[in-house]
């Protein structure tokens, strides 16, 4: 008499099997690697620029790199003692403020093109988008002549008036389509429950499309806080922002690099902190209606 075994049923999970398949295919192991690689390669960069702030003058310009050192404050009391104070705050100002004013702006102008759609609506959406294919320098002597003669010269008003009308058609454009994701069954279901306009706005529509008001919010902020033609044209020492604080450390002897590092990270810290408390909202702002 012969008997039979009974093996256990086999208790792998569909994500386990997945998983293990996963580990056995040479060609996903070689991507992950490839992956691994350019992520490395792309963020050395940032990590060189950070290391360098912390290093003397001499130690940041030695051939071949110096790699192990006693890290210092010095350049960054460098950088402060240089002035850095006034363009950070400029730039602080002029990015929240004109951030501010484009959403003030774009969220009525991107509703109305939308969900409350006129006239002329892709003339008008065609006007937007038609603004930014104008080259910044073929605009800058006429803009340098009207803001001279106004007496704006210098003013950090300026730069939130051209931030704002630069920024204002991107924005336009994002936030349409996220209105557009919004079923217009729901405002005529807060109309019908007696509510305005405003109140359906903003009790039903903004609470729906604000992760996608915050990813537009920082594709401005980045926008503002890293724009320099304007900022280098318009401005002196008054309304001087970041970027041409930073190009101070270029002289006829060369580059001061271990202070431009320290400034830099400075100059980056402050949109990295908004896209590391943003990041949840960017990531569903920017798939927004990307999978239906």
């Amino acid at each position: 008499m012969t008997t039979t075994l009974n093996r256990p049923p086999t208790t792998d999970t569909p994500s386990t099997t997945v998983e293990a398949r996963r580990r056995r295919d040479p060609k996903q192991a070689l991507l992950t690697v490839i992956t691994w690689i350019l992520a490395l390669g792309f963020f050395f960069p940032v990590l060189w620029m950070v290391l360098t702030a912390f290093k003397k003058e001499n130690q940041a310009a030695t051939d071949p790199p110096t790699f192990i050192f006693t890290p210092t404050l010095e350049q960054f009391q460098k950088v402060f003692d240089a002035g850095i104070g006034t363009p950070l705050l400029n730039s602080l100002f002029a990015t929240i403020v004109s951030t501010i004013l484009v959403l003030a702006l774009g969220v009525p102008a991107a509703f109305a093109l939308s969900l409350r759609p006129v006239r002329k609506t892709q003339d008008a959406l065609f006007f937007f988008i038609s603004t930014k294919m104008l080259p910044i320098v073929a605009a800058i002597i006429p803009l340098y002549v009207i803001v001279g003669r106004i007496g704006m010269l210098d003013n950090i008003w300026t730069l939130i008036i051209l931030y704002t009308a630069m920024n204002l058609p991107i924005a336009v454009w994002m936030m349409r389509s996220f209105f557009l994701e919004v079923p217009g069954e729901l405002l005529e279901a807060a109309s019908i429950d007696g509510a305005s306009l405003w109140t359906s706005v903003r009790e039903v529509i903004l609470p729906l499309i604000s992760p996608g008001i915050a990813a537009t919010a920082l594709i401005c902020v980045i926008f503002s806080w890293n724009e320099f033609f304007f900022a280098v044209t318009m401005t002196a020492v008054n309304a001087q922002t970041m970027p041409v604080f930073l190009t101070g450390f270029m002289s006829g002897e060369g580059l001061y690099w271990a202070q431009l590092s320290a400034a830099s990270v400075l100059a980056a810290l402050p949109v990295v902190i908004c896209g590391w408390i943003a990041q949840n909202k960017l990531v569903r702002g920017l798939s927004f209606g990307a999978i239906k």
